[in-house]
């Protein structure tokens, strides 16, 4: 295929979306740790040096597209209305339970959650890290405004903790709840190892619902008390 370079903004924008949206095909069939460059390259239909005209590498690739799969779960959250007239506590499971079955159903950017640290934010550029940070910081005020919409009894600082909470335990429990071939076989051939094995929107959704429920019995307990006793 000969290479056309993208020579107006449209054009270039065309030509990034088309790179995105390829790497997000490619991450409903294969992890983050699988996708390489040259593959990429092949599927869009350029050459690997002409993709690394529109992103320094792979890794700015899915650090851009982890940006708008955040925007794209924002956008879905957005439209869960909240329990009116329900008890806190009541609504902190709701909530709880919507953030852990959106994210279920969400894979591809459970995938990126995962890897952000450890692979998405190494082989970039300052400029590149700065502007996912300025994204990131956005997308949580964003998501910290949508928590107040369940529970403004946490206030700003309670809705920021719970739901920075929610997207560690996120990262964490999708890493934790992929097993191995050879795991698999092991629940497989031994029934008494089966509790063992991690239910992802389960464990988001139950951490999710006790760090609600702490944050809340903090916010309501009389100061100079111990919300615990």
């Amino acid at each position: 295929m000969t290479f056309q370079r993208a020579r107006t903004d449209e054009q270039r924008s065309q030509r990034r979306r088309q790179i995105l949206d390829t790497a997000a095909a490619m991450l409903t069939e294969m992890p983050v740790a699988k996708l390489s460059l040259n593959e990429l390259s092949r599927r869009v239909g350029l050459a690997k040096a002409n993709v690394l005209r529109y992103f320094e590498s792979r890794e700015a690739v899915l650090l851009e597209l982890l940006d708008a799969e955040i925007q794209d779960w924002i956008a879905e959250l957005e439209q869960a209305q909240p329990s009116d007239g329900a008890m806190a506590r009541q609504r902190g499971d709701r909530l709880a339970d919507v953030l852990a079955s959106s994210l279920a159903r969400r894979p591809v950017l459970c995938d990126l959650f995962s890897a952000q640290g450890a692979v998405l934010e190494q082989n970039i550029s300052t400029e590149a890290a700065i502007r996912h940070k300025h994204a990131a910081r956005q997308s949580l005020h964003t998501l910290v405004q949508l928590t107040l919409r369940h529970l403004p009894e946490l206030g700003p600082d309670g809705a920021a903790a719970l739901m920075e909470s929610n997207l560690l335990m996120a990262m964490s429990a999708w890493q934790c709840s992929r097993p191995s071939e050879a795991m698999l076989a092991a629940y497989a051939s031994d029934p008494t190892l089966e509790a063992m094995r991690l239910d992802f929107t389960d464990l988001v959704r139950r951490t999710t619902a006790v760090t609600a429920s702490g944050l809340l019995a903090r916010q309501t307990a009389p100061a100079g008390t111990d919300a615990a006793s």
